[in-house]
């Protein structure tokens, strides 16, 4: 008898094994491609079930157009300044300054309309252009002198923060003051009713600012090179993507956006206030991570952001209403921030 013919074929049983583990891990396989190329369905379902378990908590005390729609007047603010964090860590980088930077415009426009007597159209410009200013010096020390994002914009932070207090005295510009005299600084919280539904301009420039980045960052070039950048800087560099110029410009963006959040800010509370808004840094990265962004950059949606934002909205309403403890919300928020970071993890693994 031939060596051959003692020898056991293996090669049919190897086929076999390998052919169950690929049966095996179809499906999760799928499920891992599928979440990996749709980052926002994660939190779309999240969403979506939240609703769903709160309706059938509260019933029409929750499903009610004013209840829905107050939701969205709650994290209109968030969802402004995530979709400016967006854009930062999808680059791999993370703003810690964007509350501080969306204060400080809000106070300048407030200052020079009523302190310096500056046309309040005029104020509005000034905000902008200085969240703008704050932005560039963040993303020209980021992307220049190659500071590591976090420690720029921690610094940043206290900076704007200390010269919040001191340009403003710490002192606040009352709403009737600004609806007599700016009432443009208010804009943003003009309400329009449609059959019972109340939204605020604020939620809808929310809406239009999130499809219009959406919009850019999925159909232009410096939205595709936005995600290069994060992804993988040097290969991007090597393809001819100017990294340092697409940073800088990320973070110009970002501070803008928030700027315009200081705007709808004061529109949302009335008046302009140095200490409002203290805990909008950490609320736009909880919306953000729970949104399936990416922390490690390259991956990710700005719809994903809205709906993370929706999540906390929901939650927060829906356990108010419910007439639990506050601190749940939080609990509760907090788990989902570690699901949604193991969620990413396990879909770069796959896809790795």
């Amino acid at each position: 008898m031939s060596e051959t013919a003692d020898t056991p074929d293996t090669s049919t049983d190897a086929m076999e094994v390998a052919s169950f583990d690929d049966n095996r891990n179809g499906a999760i396989a799928w499920i891992q491609r599928t979440l990996h190329n749709n980052p926002s369905l994660v939190p779309f379902t999240v969403l979506l079930v939240s609703i769903a378990v709160f309706g059938l908590i509260l019933g029409q005390k929750f499903f009610s157009p004013f209840a829905l729609t107050l939701i969205l007047q709650q994290v209109a603010i968030v969802g402004i300044v995530g979709a400016a964090q967006t854009l930062v860590i999808l680059t791999a980088g993370i703003d810690l300054s964007v509350g501080a930077i969306m204060v400080i415009s809000s106070v300048v426009m407030g200052q020079f309309t009523f302190r310096y007597g500056i046309p309040a159209p005029l104020a509005v410009v000034a905000g902008l252009l200085t969240g703008a200013l704050c932005g560039y010096i963040n993303g020209w020390l980021v992307a220049r002198m190659r500071l590591p994002p976090f420690i720029v914009t921690l610094g940043m932070w206290q900076i704007v923060l200390a010269s919040n207090f001191l340009y403003s005295a710490n002192e606040t510009i009352r709403s009737q003051d600004i609806a007599e005299h700016a009432s443009i600084l208010q804009f943003f919280g003009n309400k329009i009713n449609i059959g019972g539904a109340v939204f605020t301009y604020g939620v809808i420039a929310m809406v239009v600012l999130v499809l219009g980045l959406a919009y850019v960052l999925n159909q232009t070039a410096w939205g595709r090179h936005v995600y290069a950048v994060g992804d993988d800087p040097e290969a991007a560099e090597l393809s001819g993507v100017q990294t340092q110029k697409i940073l800088i410009s990320v973070y110009v963006v970002a501070g803008t956006i928030c700027a315009f959040a200081g705007w709808a800010l004061v529109g949302r509370i009335g008046s302009i206030s140095p200490t409002a808004g203290q805990f909008t840094n950490i609320e736009s990265i909880t919306a953000v991570v729970i949104g399936g962004v990416s922390l490690f950059g390259g991956r990710g949606s700005i719809l994903g952001t809205l709906f993370g934002a929706l999540i906390v909205g929901v939650f927060s309403l829906g356990l108010r209403l419910v007439g639990t403890d506050p601190q749940w919300t939080f609990l509760l928020i907090g788990l989902l921030i570690i699901f949604a970071v193991a969620v990413d993890q396990w879909i770069r693994r796959a896809s790795a």
